[in-house]
């Protein structure tokens, strides 16, 4: 296991940090966190959108592929199934498999399964990384505590370069990560606070026309009207209501918003009473 500064300074970084140059196709999910294209334009790399294997095509000069389950903004999980096809048509072609996984411990309606299960790649780590977080699982994001799991040698060069770049996280903070990663109470409660809050959320947003999309994991619900997103963020501003437009994290996302469990109870409490 390698500590990282958190999970965006590595998504921003790795591409570079793992080879990918100018000509290299970094491949990222059609809506997903906006750091996975800037980490491959840091690298110069061509950032190819795409949820098919298929669609990908035989000439491209892939390196790198990004998956995220759950995801983030749609809470969406993938099966294990996809996950080891994946995988597969990877190694067949010598591309690296990262898989972000900062929301595994956050499954409501279905049990998100790591990349690194053995159901996945057989107990063979090669080329496959995971990538993980403590600010969703255990309240830590102002500690930047992340790490990275996965082939040995992968990680190994990884943390030779790191090192040498400064990207070192404080003996203090590793010693929190340790903590937290061996309890896992706190977890346990965490979910149960997370878990009430969205309950609240899903239902008054159903009652207000809302359709909820995926949504089965993760810290946000995935919210559509059927109209422009912007239309939909203004309209909850109106009520006193921040939500994170889809068009932020991808052009097939034009027509959703994200919508935490992040605030606290009370606060949560009020949007809904707004929403009705």
């Amino acid at each position: 296991m390698l500590p990282t500064i958190g999970s965006k300074e590595l998504v921003a970084w790795l591409p570079t940090l793992l080879g990918v140059r100018p000509g290299d196709v970094v491949v990222i999910p059609s809506v997903c966190y906006p750091t996975y294209e800037v980490g491959g334009l840091l690298a110069g790399a061509t950032v190819v959108r795409s949820d098919s294997l298929t669609a990908l095509g035989p000439d491209r000069r892939i390196k790198l592929i990004w998956i995220n389950s759950p995801s983030n903004p749609t809470g969406k999980v993938l099966p294990v199934e996809h996950l080891r096809k994946v995988v597969s048509w990877a190694r067949e072609r010598g591309v690296t498999v990262v898989s972000d996984e900062c929301y595994l411990s956050l499954g409501w309606e279905t049990r998100p399964v790591s990349v690194l299960d053995d159901a996945v790649t057989g107990g063979d780590y090669t080329g496959v990384l995971a990538v993980h977080s403590l600010s969703k699982r255990s309240n830590l994001a102002g500690y930047r505590a992340g790490f990275l799991g996965g082939d040995p040698a992968l990680v190994a060069g990884l943390l030779a370069v790191r090192k040498h770049a400064g990207m070192i996280v404080p003996a203090p903070v590793q010693a929190a990560m340790i903590a937290a990663l061996g309890d896992e109470t706190h977890v346990e409660h965490q979910r149960e606070r997370y878990a009430a809050r969205r309950d609240t959320l899903r239902t008054a947003l159903g009652k207000a026309g809302f359709e909820i999309d995926f949504s089965e994991a993760g810290l946000y619900l995935w919210a559509t009207r059927g109209e422009d997103c912007w239309q939909t963020v203004d309209g909850l501003a109106e009520k006193g209501i921040l939500a994170a437009p889809g068009a932020f994290y991808g052009p097939a996302a034009a027509q959703h918003v994200r919508i935490a469990l992040t605030a606290t109870d009370e606060r949560i409490a009020a949007a809904a009473s707004r929403l009705a």
